[in-house]
């Protein structure tokens, strides 16, 4: 087996393990809750097979929906976000990201930064807006998400720095 294979399999395990041990215990002020998880899904590689993207991606949301009882949201918010994530790397890095070296846990750069941000958002405003399905919570859903968003953001920054390889 491909090394790359193994390294998406164990990051895969571990943001998984985390999200579910982890933050899935935190919630502060009672709507803010940290999804770190979705950094799998970011920091896929770019040339990675799409199918393979949008097949991981349905694993991990339906491990998460088993896990927190949710009935397929985070299945369907992690399948949206693998198959926007070519347009999300279009919009940050430019048409020709492909034949360009992007590796997202380099320095923090204005595009990198875009990407993780609009990833988040994407997955969050999906994951809030079937978790509640109404309008009449229109204002309850955008609160969630923008602090959610940027609790998580922070977070993923956060973990992308912790996990770095070291330059030598």
């Amino acid at each position: 087996m491909n090394s790359a294979i193994l390294y998406n399999i164990a990051r895969f395990i571990l943001l998984l393990a985390a999200q579910i041990l982890v933050f899935n215990n935190l919630n502060f002020l009672g709507f803010i809750n940290p999804y770190p998880y979705l950094l799998f899904i970011l920091l896929f590689p770019v040339n990675g097979n799409k199918y393979a993207l949008l097949g991981a991606s349905f694993l991990l949301g339906i491990i998460m929906d088993l896990f927190c009882n949710s009935g397929g949201v985070h299945t369907a918010a992690c399948v949206l976000l693998a198959y926007f994530r070519p347009s999300l790397f279009k919009f940050s890095f430019g048409l020709s990201y492909e034949y360009q070296t992007v590796r997202i846990n380099d320095v923090l750069t204005p595009e990198r930064f875009s990407f993780i941000l609009l990833g988040v958002v994407i997955h969050h405003i999906t994951l809030f807006v079937l978790e509640i399905f109404t309008l009449s919570y229109f204002w309850n859903i955008i609160l969630r998400t923008i602090v959610s968003t940027i609790f998580t953001t922070l977070i993923c920054i956060f973990i992308i720095y912790l996990i770095k390889p070291s330059k030598r």
